[in-house]
C-alpha cells in the first residue's frame, strides 16, 4: 500500500529554520578554514578539525530539523539512535577529509575538486544513512536517478563553497561560500526526499503528539545545537574570523623568512622597515645627534 507523504507538516517552516542551520555550520566551519589558510602549520589541524565537526554538526542539525516535517499518515515513525548519531560521525569525518585536503593544499583546482566532492558525498552518504535510522511499519523506495542528482547537487555545491571560502577576501566571501553551502545541503536533501516512496505494509494507528517526529528528535539535536553555540563563540572572539584578511598578511620574502609564514600585520611592519632601511641610513650616535 502505497503511504501518503507529507515532508512539510508545518510548512516553510521546517525547510527555511533548517537552511538557516546548514548556512550557519557552514559559516563557522568556511571561516575556521579559511582561518586555518592563515595561521602556521602547528595551529592549523586544530581549525580544520573545529570546520569539520561545525559544517558536520551544521549538515546533521539540517536533516532532522527538515526532517519534522515529515510524516507518513499511515504508519508512525521512529527513530534508531545508534544509527542516527552514526550519520552524524560520517558527516563529520568525510567533511573533515575535505577540509583538510584544501587546508594542506591550498585553494588549488584539484584540492578543490577533491575536497568538494569528499564534502558532497559525505552530505549525500549522512542523508542516506540518517534516513536508514527511520523505522517505521514500511519500505522506502528510491528513485535511482533522482538520488543521482541529489548527489551531483551536493559534490558542484560543496566545490563551489569552498572554492568561495578559498578566496581568504574577507568576511562577505565568507557569508557567500555559507549560503552556498547550506544551499548544497539542502537542495541536496530535498531533492534525496523527491526521489523517496513510501510502501506501507499495513494500516497503522495515526501518530499521537507524543510520537510525533520533532518531539523524538528534538532531543537529540540539543548536543550539535550546543556545540554550534560554542563554535560561534570561538568565531566571534577571534577578530580575524570576523574581519577576514586586513589584520593578517604574509611576511614579504627576505633571507631567513619562509614565504608563506603569516604574522600579524601590526606586529610584521616595524620588523620589515628596520630590515629594509639596515645599511641605508648611517646609525644614530651621539656624536651625530
Amino acid at each position: 500500500m502505497q503511504g501518503t507523504v507529507d515532508g512539510f507538516s508545518y510548512g516553510l517552516v521546517t525547510p527555511l529554520v533548517a537552511y538557516l542551520m546548514a548556512s550557519l555550520g557552514g559559516a563557522l566551519g568556511l571561516r575556521c578554514t579559511t582561518r586555518a589558510l592563515l595561521v602556521a602549520h602547528s595551529w592549523r589541524p586544530g581549525w580544520l578539525a573545529l570546520g569539520a565537526a561545525a559544517i558536520g554538526s551544521g549538515i546533521w542539525t539540517m536533516h532532522f530539523i527538515a526532517m519534522m516535517g515529515f510524516t507518513v499518515k499511515e504508519a508512525p515513525i521512529h527513530y534508531d539512535k545508534p544509527t542516527t548519531y552514526a550519520s552524524l560521525a560520517v558527516a563529520i569525518v568525510m567533511v573533515g577529509i575535505g577540509i583538510f585536503i584544501v587546508g594542506y593544499k591550498g585553494a588549488t583546482g584539484s584540492a578543490l575538486f577533491t575536497g568538494g566532492t569528499i564534502i558532497g558525498l559525505g552530505v549525500a552518504s549522512m542523508h542516506y544513512l540518517g534516513m536508514a535510522g527511520m523505522r517505521l511499519n514500511g519500505r522506502l523506495e528510491y528513485n535511482t536517478l533522482t538520488v543521482g542528482a541529489s548527489v551531483v547537487i551536493a559534490v558542484v555545491a560543496a566545490t563551489a563553497a569552498l572554492w568561495a571560502a578559498g578566496q581568504v577576501r574577507g568576511f562577505p566571501w565568507s557569508v557567500g561560500a555559507s549560503l552556498v553551502m547550506g544551499l548544497a545541503v539542502s537542495g541536496m536533501h530535498y531533492t534525496g526526499m523527491a526521489a523517496l516512496s513510501v510502501h506501507v505494509h499495513g494500516t497503522g494507528v495515526t501518530t499521537t503528539a507524543g510520537e510525533s517526529p520533532a518531539a523524538l528528535l528534538a532531543p537529540m539535536l540539543v548536543g550539535p545545537l550546543a556545540f554550534l553555540l560554542l563554535a560561534g563563540v570561538v568565531v566571534m572572539f577571534d577578530p580575524m574570523m570576523v574581519m577576514g584578511r586586513p589584520d593578517w598578511t604574509p611576511v614579504e620574502q627576505e633571507p631567513g623568512i619562509p614565504a608563506r609564514e603569516l604574522v600579524p600585520y601590526a606586529a610584521r611592519r616595524p620588523v620589515v622597515r628596520a630590515r629594509r632601511n639596515l645599511g641605508h641610513r648611517p646609525s644614530r650616535t651621539p656624536q651625530n645627534r
